[in-house]
């Protein structure tokens, strides 16, 4: 681990959080036939944003000193997780909800350990329908549907 660099993101999410808790103020606290606004989403990414980079920040002044090693960064693992996101983001619309999330989850999860395609698989496939299932049926929201 990378004292300074942990410590530099944590403070950079740290203020996109509360930025997105900010700005959900803004937005309005319902949404037509939904019983769950526009703004609980972003909201609570934000507090969970917040509590993750504060926890983030502190575990950097546990870090063992280190010996002067310079720690190899792994770009190839991050640039397929930004492009993954990338193409997450562009998609949701066209395809929806649960097969965008489902690629996104499958993907990273491959790329971080190589393998375990099976429960890759499953793990994916049961939280991009279960958190639909959830949102849309239980609580009433809107997501994305399916593209057919």
């Amino acid at each position: 681990m990378n004292k300074k660099f942990d410590r530099f993101t944590g403070i950079l999410f740290l203020a996109v959080g509360t930025l997105f808790i900010l700005e959900s103020r803004k937005l309005s606290e319902s949404a037509y036939g939904s019983g769950v606004g526009p703004d609980i989403f972003p909201m609570y990414l934000g507090i969970v944003l917040v509590l993750l980079s504060i926890r983030l920040f502190y575990e950097t002044f546990k870090y063992q000193r280190d010996n002067g090693e310079k720690e190899k960064l792994d770009y190839k693992r991050f640039i397929i997780i930004a492009a993954t996101a990338l193409f997450y983001a562009l998609f949701i619309e066209s395809l929806g909800y649960v097969i965008t999330t489902f690629i996104f989850l499958f993907v990273g999860f491959q790329t971080m350990e190589k393998g375990k395609v099976w429960i890759s698989l499953l793990i994916s496939s049961i939280f991009s329908g279960g958190v639909y299932f959830l949102f849309v049926e239980v609580l009433q929201g809107t997501l994305p549907p399916f593209p057919f």
